[in-house]
């Protein structure tokens, strides 16, 4: 299996071993675009892999920080109380970068800027970029690619 991030097409594809397509999904990537600089706020391209899956069992819109349960479900009251907060739920797929110098170590690496592929609340806003730099899914979208992939897939960000 092998996924792909479109950047510019704001989807995200899940491949099959035999190439073929199997899934496809809208995402919501940087707002800031694409770059891989630590700090940038953008989203990283290139060849990456799932590095760590968190967050298997947890129910739908599980709120995650620092990659731990919180124990809090999404909803709008939550959201209102913590309007401007990066919510990060029900799954994450941690990537990391394959290429040294362009996504891997030297202040362009992807894991250690915490770029995931996880579900929002912001469903509005997927097809266009609306993130601080990770790959934003529909929970039930996230959920479901979750299941699908084994760790170490891997995951093609271009534009």
């Amino acid at each position: 299996m092998r996924i792909e991030v479109d950047i510019r097409a704001q989807r995200l594809r899940l491949y099959g071993d035999e190439g073929g397509l199997l899934r496809e999904y809208p995402v919501s990537t940087a707002t800031n675009g694409c770059g891989e600089r630590t700090g940038s706020g953008c989203t990283p391209r290139g060849r990456h892999i799932v590095r760590a899956k968190i967050g298997a069992g947890l129910p739908s819109g599980a709120v995650l920080r620092g990659r731990r349960w919180t124990g809090e479900i999404w909803t709008p009251e939550l959201h209102a109380r913590e309007p401007g907060r990066d919510w990060i739920l029900s799954r994450i797929l941690w990537l990391s970068g394959c290429e040294p110098g362009r996504n891997r170590l030297h202040g362009v690496d992807t894991f250690r800027r915490y770029i995931y592929l996880h579900g929002t609340p912001y469903t509005d806003a997927l097809g266009t970029p609306q993130s601080k730099g990770c790959v934003r899914l529909r929970n039930e979208d996230v959920i479901e690619l979750f299941e699908l992939v084994p760790p170490r897939t891997e995951v093609e960000l271009h534009e």
